[in-house]
């Protein structure tokens, strides 16, 4: 037998809702296995519980568990680095039935998740001030600007995903009087720890159309025209928030100006 027959054949033992192949029943049967299961699967349950620390709070322990036990039963690790194990967890809990009565519970769930992507992405180098300052007009508005790797940002329209999630983080109350309307929300990691801030809807515009490939001039048309009539926030202050924060990645090639 192969080493990756065995591998694959070990693997559909230890889930539950797969069939194991019939040369896996003698050992299947033995009492120390359903030990070796179980623990893998407390591991993936503990690995999804500390991965989504907002939602336990939001929903507590108990409730928590049975919606990690559903979705370990449909989408369980294939990764043995459990840090990164939960991708699809926010999507399973918008479909999830016992979830309905908390419609934002989703959302929290996505910044969660974004929390851990950033924490997890790769370095690079942010964007300077300094960098844009030296540009040609021309030239910076034909830049292709990418977010950074450890950007993640989110807009909620229905929801304060936001501050519900970054209430709970910071150890506030959610107090009957917060605002129930549209919020986005941006976390980075500029100097080797994710922080987390709000966002306009023209910033995560902005984001979307250099994530996109956007040049930066049609990334800020687009941030100007999702900008409502009368809002405090300028194309300036956007800017300064995003550099400020680390959320753009400099441009291959580009000299460091500071």
């Amino acid at each position: 037998m192969q080493l990756s027959a065995f591998q694959d054949g070990f693997c559909a033992a230890l889930r539950t809702d797969t069939p194991a192949p019939a040369w896996m029943d003698a050992l299947c049967a033995q009492p120390g296995f359903a030990v070796y299961r179980n623990s893998g699967r407390k591991a993936a349950l503990d690995a999804l519980r500390a991965n989504y620390p907002t939602a336990v709070q939001l929903v507590g322990d108990d409730w928590f568990f049975g919606a990690a036990q559903a979705y370990l039963a449909v989408q369980p690790p294939t990764d043995g680095r459990l840090m990164d194990y939960g991708a699809g967890f926010a999507a399973f809990l918008a479909g999830f039935a016992p979830a309905a009565e908390l419609p934002y519970l989703s959302e929290v769930a996505q910044l969660d998740r974004a929390w851990t992507e950033a924490h997890l992405a790769a370095d690079a180098p942010p964007l300077a001030a300094s960098w844009m300052a030296s540009q040609p007009p021309d030239a910076l508005g034909a830049a292709h600007i990418a977010p950074h790797p450890a950007a993640r940002w989110l807009w909620c329209n229905e929801h304060p995903a936001y501050s519900i999630w970054q209430r709970h983080r910071d150890g506030l109350s959610v107090d009957a009087a917060l605002p129930w309307q549209a919020e986005g929300a941006l976390l980075t990691r500029p100097r080797g720890a994710v922080q987390w801030c709000a966002l306009p809807r023209a910033g995560t515009v902005f984001l979307d159309a250099c994530a996109a490939g956007r040049p930066l001039a049609e990334a800020a048309e687009a941030a100007l025209a999702a900008t409502p009539e009368g809002a405090p926030e300028t194309l300036a202050q956007l800017m300064a928030l995003l550099l400020a924060s680390g959320a753009l990645s400099t441009p291959a090639g580009a000299k460091d100006t500071t």
